[in-house]
Formats: C-alpha cells, sequence, structure tokens
C-alpha cells in the first residue's frame, strides 16, 4: 500500500506534469491551436457523455429500488461516472483517456465487480448477460419486542 503522502504527492505533482509533457508534444506535432481544440472537444464530448450514462444509470437505480433489491453496483458505477466525469474536466489528454475508457459500460461494470469483489465488500458474479446478481447469505427472522416500564 502506499504511503498517502507519497500517493497525494504524485496525484498533485506528477498526474499534471505528466499531462503538461503530453500536451507539448502533441501540440508540437500537430500545432497549439489543434491542441488546445481537442482540449477543448474532449471536455464537452465528455461532459456530454457522462450525462447521458449518468441519466442511464439513474434509471436502472431506480428500476432496482422498484424491485425491491438493493442497487449496490449501480451506485458504484455511479461513482465511477463521477469519477469519469472530474478525469474528463481535467485538462489533458492521459487523464480524458482514462475517463473515456470510465465511460465504457461493460468496461466500467467489470471494474466495479472486480473491485467489489477484491475488497470483499459483496458476493457478485456476472451471469451471461452481463447484469449482476446478488448471492443471498442472511435469512429473515421475525421476532417481536416488547417494552415493560
Amino acid at each position: 500500500m502506499l504511503n498517502p503522502g507519497l500517493l497525494l504527492l504524485i496525484l498533485f505533482v506528477g498526474v499534471p506534469l505528466v499531462e503538461l509533457y503530453a500536451m507539448i508534444q502533441i501540440g508540437g506535432e500537430i500545432g497549439a491551436f489543434p491542441t488546445v481544440f481537442l482540449v477543448v472537444f474532449t471536455v464537452l464530448l465528455g461532459g456530454l457523455l457522462v450525462r447521458m450514462q449518468g441519466l442511464s444509470t439513474l434509471m436502472r437505480v431506480r428500476a432496482t429500488m422498484a424491485r425491491g433489491e438493493v442497487p449496490a453496483i449501480e451506485m458504484f458505477e455511479g461513482v465511477a461516472l463521477i469519477l469519469a466525469g472530474v478525469l474528463l474536466l481535467l485538462p489533458g489528454f492521459i487523464t480524458d483517456a482514462v475517463g473515456f475508457l470510465l465511460l465504457i459500460p461493460p468496461l466500467r461494470r467489470w471494474l466495479v465487480r472486480h473491485w467489489l469483489n477484491a475488497s470483499g465488500r459483496a458476493d457478485v458474479h456476472a451471469t451471461i448477460v452481463g447484469e449482476a446478481r446478488r448471492v443471498e447469505r442472511s435469512r429473515i427472522i421475525d421476532v417481536e419486542c416488547r417494552r415493560d416500564d
């Protein structure tokens, strides 16, 4: 596990330096104006895609809750979409590439399931159609309680 201080240093210093280097290299190849245009275009396109997929995920959350199930997978997909939106708002090509990868629904679902299984937070298995099913391990115990004062 990385030291939190080192992780913050990498995030706040390393990532912008790598992004700046990539933009300088790309700008040297295609020019400054096309580079700026591409950065602005990815922000606009990414924002539109995050909004569309966010609404789709919200509809799946509502449908799952209407069936009386906990929308755990959908909620974590929403977190992944927020992360994708943040990465797409940051100027740079590398963060945009990671953000666009998070916008691919099968990849995003696989990453969420993998993280949940690896962290031991849930027992989730993929089915043939790609949707998640929960493995029920608990029983409902009906009890009555009475308080005598």
